[in-house]
């Protein structure tokens, strides 16, 4: 995969969490997290490739938390269209 994408797990018309995928290769494995903000974590594989973000709070997190997280990891920021699933329900 080669750009990002979100994916978004909904409870009775709610945004319950959401996973913010990172560009990777079919190899790359979570193999350890990181609370990078409240509502935030990193998931990272065992040699530190960041490939992907949990949005553990979608209802309290905003763009600008998000990307400021994306930069520090050193991935592109996206924009506030890309957050539309979860503002969608």
């Amino acid at each position: 995969m080669s750009h990002p994408y979100l994916e978004v797990t909904f409870r009775q018309g709610r945004a319950l969490a959401a996973y913010l995928y990172l560009p990777r290769t079919s190899r790359d494995r979570s193999s350890r997290s990181v609370v990078a903000s409240p509502g935030l974590v990193v998931d990272y594989t065992s040699k530190g490739k960041p490939i992907g973000v949990e949005i553990i709070s979608p209802a309290t997190v905003s763009l600008s938390a998000i990307n400021r997280v994306l930069r520090d990891i050193g991935a592109v920021p996206i924009k506030r269209a890309d957050l539309e699933p979860l503002r969608a329900a």
